[in-house]
């Protein structure tokens, strides 16, 4: 019988690839990443992504698997887990799924089929020209208004992702949620451990680990990252509208180096929305939470 696959949740900063590591080391397991931000190559620092030496210990799937330039779909991240998951269990081992996406959690474990529409230009255009002129509320307000419950599992900070699914629902005349052909995981085959700590106490971690990050060189991987896409030809402003930047705090620093955001403003915003993904992570993960 197939071992159960084991699904770590949590907010940001709560400790679930500690969690997700103690597991693989006590059951044979392996790690799959559940976080969008983790597929890029070069995003190590901002997106906490498992050090090399974790890596090592433990077989991680799912991680640098794209540029930053490069985009990523929720159908592709869906075959790829899948199929890390059942080669995992082909090797005896547990398949151990953890990561803050709740978009990407939450697709594996009731099996969403995400339709096959192809891109319409003249939409999107339209979409993101209204994100330009109005900003990515306005967009999101779009999405809240065609499709409610699409609005909670897609990451408003997502641009391309929140523009592909009103250009769906504008070409097929369907909701987006209505689109996601569902075949749920079994009970049986399935085990979710939901790691908390009381909000105050994880808002002093989050803030605490934004902080690590900065003394461990975010600001300059960031920089890194702007000089080779850069030598693309993106300039700054094309940068920031990258899937790979709505990371969290990417965009701040990026604001930083070019000179238009001081450290201390940009640290504080970064507080401040991580805070509000935690709240977010939380609608997400809610249906899924141990009683």
């Amino acid at each position: 019988m197939p071992a159960k696959l084991i699904i770590v949740i949590g907010p940001t900063a709560v400790g679930k690839s500690a969690r997700a590591m103690e597991l693989a080391l006590q059951i044979n397991g392996e790690i799959v990443s559940a976080d969008s931000r983790h597929v890029y190559r070069g995003m190590d620092i901002g997106t906490n992504k498992p050090s090399p030496a974790d890596q090592q210990r433990v077989a991680h799937h799912l991680i640098n698997l794209r540029e930053p330039h490069e985009t990523f779909s929720l159908s592709e991240y869906l075959e790829l887990a899948r199929g890390a998951i059942a080669q995992i269990r082909d090797r005896d081992k547990t398949p151990i799924l953890v990561g803050g996406t709740g978009q990407y959690i939450r697709a594996v474990i009731e099996g969403w089929q995400v339709p096959e529409v192809a891109p319409n230009e003249e939409i999107r255009r339209k979409w993101e020209t209204l994100a330009d002129r109005h900003g990515i509320q306005a967009l999101n307000r779009e999405l809240v208004q065609r499709d409610p419950q699409a609005a909670t599992t897609i990451d408003p900070r997502n641009v391309r992702r929140v523009i592909r699914a009103l250009e769906v629902m504008e070409v097929t005349g369907t909701k987006w949620s209505d689109l996601q052909r569902k075949s749920p995981l079994n009970d049986t085959d399935l085990q979710i451990e939901n790691v908390a700590l009381p909000r105050d106490e994880l808002y002093a971690r989050a803030d605490a680990r934004i902080a690590a990050m900065m003394d461990g060189g975010w600001l300059a991987e960031v920089r890194s990252l702007t000089v080779r896409l850069n030598s693309r030809g993106l300039d700054n402003s094309a940068i920031k509208t990258l899937p790979s930047m709505s990371a969290l705090g990417y965009r701040e620093l990026a604001d930083v180096i070019a000179g238009t955001l001081t450290i201390d403003k940009a640290t504080e915003q970064i507080k401040q929305d991580t805070r509000r993904y935690i709240r977010m992570q939380d609608a997400w993960f809610r249906p899924y939470w141990k009683t």
